[in-house]
């Protein structure tokens, strides 16, 4: 049997999670040394900003009746506190570590490669828990450019690495 959840209450989550992301990067990038680094940084906030804009337009859209929907609570309640406890929270542990060690950027590219995968996990639940294929659809989108995030910061790391 599928669980599934508020469709409001998730997008709100993810909306969360990606204004997180933003203040992150945009902390980060504060702190970065370099400009290449700083510039991806910035980059990055950017584009959690507009994954924030996709998810508040998508709950915007809603109908009433997927917002009246009835979630399993518990689920729901599981994926609110693994949102604010793990991804992208700027009281976490990992984030907690990135800013006592911001003067080195090895750190903070780490820190962010596992914050990045943290949130594509989150998405890949909350995939699973939409009953809306157009919003699995937005869902996918937005899992794919965190994976592209994946990417950016790899490159960084390994070049910094050299």
């Amino acid at each position: 049997m599928s669980i599934f959840f508020n469709p409001d209450e998730v997008l709100e989550m993810a909306e969360q999670i990606e204004r997180n992301g933003a203040q992150f990067y945009r902390h980060a990038a504060q702190e970065a040394h370099d400009g290449e680094t700083r510039a991806l940084l910035q980059s990055l906030a950017a584009m959690e900003d507009g994954h924030q804009k996709v998810f508040a337009k998508m709950r915007a859209n809603l109908k009433k009746e997927e917002i009246d929907f009835n979630a399993d609570e518990q689920a729901l309640s599981y994926l609110k506190a693994w949102a604010d406890g793990h991804v992208f929270d700027m009281k976490s542990d990992s984030t907690t570590r990135m800013q006592q060690h911001h003067k080195n950027m090895e750190d903070i590219l780490t820190v962010a490669l596992g914050l990045e995968k943290e949130s594509i996990a989150f998405y890949l639940g909350m995939k699973n828990s939409v009953n809306n294929n157009t919003y699995r659809d937005r869902i996918d989108e937005i899992i794919k450019e965190e994976m592209k995030h994946i990417v950016l910061l790899s490159a960084q790391l390994s070049s910094l690495k050299k």
